[in-house]
């Protein structure tokens, strides 16, 4: 099964990377969805562009939760920051209790329109599931490794490098692939503020009332999705594999 999903994903690799680089060549196919002569591949910008310009933003609006909700579950997991899960709890939730629109709004009048309001969007919305997966992941570090690392005279410092951090990366890692996965999707809301992305095409296809048009731009969305999930699954069990070969600290 394993090997079917890897052709799978090499398949829709194939056909993404046609499709943006040469769209004209699959007109036949989306015209029959179009009426009154309407354009049956979008033309009102470069579809590799916007989809690099959406992942980018992506990518960069994800990095930036995790090195904050990753910091935050190690503040918290250790005994002097203890006291601060509650207001770290209360700081993640954030984005999910205001939804990406409504971010958005507040930003705006702020940041200005493009990419930045949607990035501080994204950045709110991925938070939560890295900072849980990062609390779950440490603080199901076994008690008797740490002892044992602790006993063989490692610092903090060194304990959770050398221990900790390698033991719950799998578990982070699951935190990072969801909010990306997430992030993929709700990016598209992006460019009713004017950032560059896939939304271009699904709101051109709305205004236009051009079904080939959101087609298009929820079909490349998805493909990138199921492309991402498979690399991050790909590196969540290269790390677990990892892990499984040698998970007890060796002494130096």
């Amino acid at each position: 099964m394993k090997y079917v999903g890897a052709i799978g994903r090499g398949l829709i690799l194939v056909l993404l990377l046609i499709f943006i680089l040469t769209p004209d060549s699959f007109a036949p196919l989306f015209r029959p969805l179009t009426e009154n002569n309407a354009p049956p591949i979008y033309n009102q910008g470069s579809l590799l562009s916007l989809t690099l310009s959406h992942l980018a933003i992506v990518v960069s609006a994800t990095a930036a939760s995790a090195i904050l909700a990753v910091g935050l579950g190690i503040l918290v997991t250790r005994r002097s920051g203890l006291e601060f899960l509650p207001l770290s709890r209360s700081l993640v939730n954030i984005g999910q209790t205001f939804p990406p629109v409504a971010v958005l709004a507040i930003a705006v009048p702020l940041v200005g329109f493009g990419a930045k309001p949607t990035f501080i969007a994204l950045f709110l919305y991925g938070l939560l599931p890295i900072f849980e997966n990062t609390l779950s992941g440490l603080t199901q570090v076994p008690r008797v490794t740490l002892e044992a690392a602790r006993g063989m005279g490692m610092s903090p410092g060194r304990r959770l490098a050398s221990v900790e951090l390698p033991l719950a990366l799998p578990v982070i890692l699951a935190g990072i692939r969801i909010s990306t996965i997430i992030n993929l999707g709700t990016a598209t809301i992006g460019s009713t503020v004017a950032a560059k992305g896939l939304g271009e095409v699904i709101i051109a296809g709305l205004q236009s009332n051009n079904l080939a048009f959101l087609l298009q731009g929820g079909l490349v969305v998805a493909m990138l999705a199921v492309l991402v999930d498979g690399v991050l699954v790909g590196v969540e069990r290269f790390a677990a594999s990892r892990l499984g070969g040698d998970d007890t600290p060796k002494a130096s």
